[in-house]
């Protein structure tokens, strides 16, 4: 045998050229095909929530939570009004508060990322949160 002859029939890389492509760099990979979300869910259609998205649903959110706030009060307040007790009129308006956080938290987080937050995962217990505030908003306000 001789010495340059090879005796693997096997794999073998071909040589190298000039117009091979270059290795893939974090500049040119198709981040696409390869997006995933916190927690390991995948995000359907490759899109991506990003910082600057949850930061301003957040802040969106915590102005409408403000907001609840004194529908509470003035909510309660129109309860005691109607000569409904102090305790059971403020139970009501938190209950209230609940369920307008609840719907409110849903909402925001379709508008920002709906392929992402619209599961049942996500809306299952704030509809059942939700529903379960509104329902006790309303028979605690009673006499």
């Amino acid at each position: 045998m001789a010495q340059n002859e090879t005796t693997n029939s096997g794999f073998s890389l071909p040589a190298p050229t000039d117009n091979a492509p270059a290795a893939p760099s974090a500049a040119n990979v198709d981040t696409a095909a390869v997006t995933s979300a916190p927690g390991g869910f995948n995000v359907p259609g490759g899109q991506d929530t990003s910082s600057r998205d949850l930061l301003i649903g957040g802040g969106i959110l915590l102005v409408l939570l403000v907001a609840f706030f004194f529908a509470k009060n003035a909510y309660a307040n129109t309860l005691v009004a109607k000569r409904i007790p102090p305790n059971k009129a403020n139970a009501a308006g938190w209950w209230l508060f609940i369920f307008l956080a609840c719907v409110s938290t849903g909402v925001v987080l379709s508008a920002v990322s709906a392929s992402l937050f619209m599961t049942p995962v996500v809306l299952g217990p704030l509809g059942g949160v939700g529903l379960l505030g509104l329902v006790l908003a309303f028979s605690s306000g009673r006499k």
